[in-house]
């Protein structure tokens, strides 16, 4: 009778409400409090630490795009009073009317296509070798570095000078094998492929060190297998790296396409800080002359209006080029 009297007095003790570390039991009403806290905490963590970055994009991103939206269906003139409502017809000028807004795209989408492509390729090709056994990885690694802490402005006059048609390296080095020298700023092509060497140069160890970075995520398991089965190491770079790096490939290509629609720095420094893109506007890209129309002529309507436009082109590019480097990398 006593074994069963203190059996059922132990179940009642483990049932009965929780105590604090005094011995005292907690009221029911603190109880359910600290459980709906803690609910709300479980739940609601998530959602403040992410707020903030939602609220600065809010902030500096909507805010200033709806009110470009917003200068780009009106009439605005920098130091003239005064709004007119217009709708499209700052949109309808610069495809229709205003021919140079028209090159500057298809100067941006050949310079961008010259220079996303072999930069690309390239720096997968450089991961791929840092991504060997080599003497002083550390070195050559820091080496790859290089050209993106140097100062844009510094990397623009450089190149300027080096595609110089009087006294440039490249227009010396063609002398001395006896071909003519080129002016590479007069003509399209030449001056798009000066300016794309350029825009490789400084990008390249950027997307090679994060090709690097997802390289070593795979396992070497994977190519061990591949070792013992006889397969070459070019092989197990098509049949193993490619597929593996296939969502790196993706992001490197959605922000090579991004990067390379927004092209105005390098561009402009070639043409020694001027936004005229050459004498014909023969390398003047779509922000040089958003910038161009604001600060020539002081009209934010249409400049508002070519930075959406821009904005849609880009998205253009970055969903094309997103289905083509999906279904190239899945082929593999």
């Amino acid at each position: 009778m006593s074994t069963t009297t203190t059996t059922e007095s132990a179940k009642g003790s483990a049932a009965g409400p929780p105590q604090t570390k005094s011995g005292k039991s907690v009221p029911p009403d603190q109880r359910s409090w600290r459980l709906r806290l803690n609910r709300a905490d479980i739940k609601g963590t998530p959602y403040a630490l992410v707020a903030p970055y939602f609220l600065l994009f809010m902030v500096f991103g909507l805010f200033p795009m709806a009110y470009t939206m917003y200068a780009s269906l009106h009439t605005w003139k920098i130091g003239v009073p005064g709004r007119e409502f217009v709708g499209l017809q700052n949109y309808s000028f610069l495809l229709f009317e205003y021919e140079r807004f028209g090159w500057s795209i298809v100067n941006t989408l050949g310079m961008f296509a010259m220079a996303t492509v072999p930069q690309l390729i390239c720096a997968l090709m450089v991961a791929n070798a840092l991504n060997k056994r080599l003497k002083r990885q550390m070195f050559w690694r820091m080496l790859v570095l290089a050209p993106i802490v140097t100062s844009v402005v510094a990397v623009g006059v450089i190149f300027a000078r080096i595609w110089g048609q009087e006294y440039g390296m490249i227009n010396g080095f063609l002398e001395l094998i006896g071909l003519d020298a080129v002016n590479w700023q007069a003509g399209r092509f030449s001056s798009w492929f000066a300016i794309s060497s350029m825009v490789d140069w400084r990008w390249m160890g950027y997307n090679s060190l994060i090709f690097l970075a997802a390289m070593q995520t795979i396992p070497r398991q994977l190519y061990e297998a591949a070792t013992v089965d006889g397969a070459s190491q070019r092989q197990q770079f098509w049949s193993i790296t490619i597929p593996q790096l296939k969502p790196v490939i993706i992001f490197t290509a959605f922000i090579s396409s991004v990067g390379g629609m927004m092209l105005f720095v390098e561009p402009m420094m070639f043409d020694a800080g001027r936004l005229s893109g050459g004498s014909d506007g023969q390398f003047q890209t779509t922000s040089m002359v958003l910038v161009d129309i604001l600060r020539t002529h002081g009209n934010y309507g249409v400049s508002a209006a070519a930075g959406w436009l821009l904005f849609l082109v880009i998205g253009l590019v970055a969903a094309v080029n997103f289905l083509i480097v999906n279904r190239i990398s899945g082929s593999k």
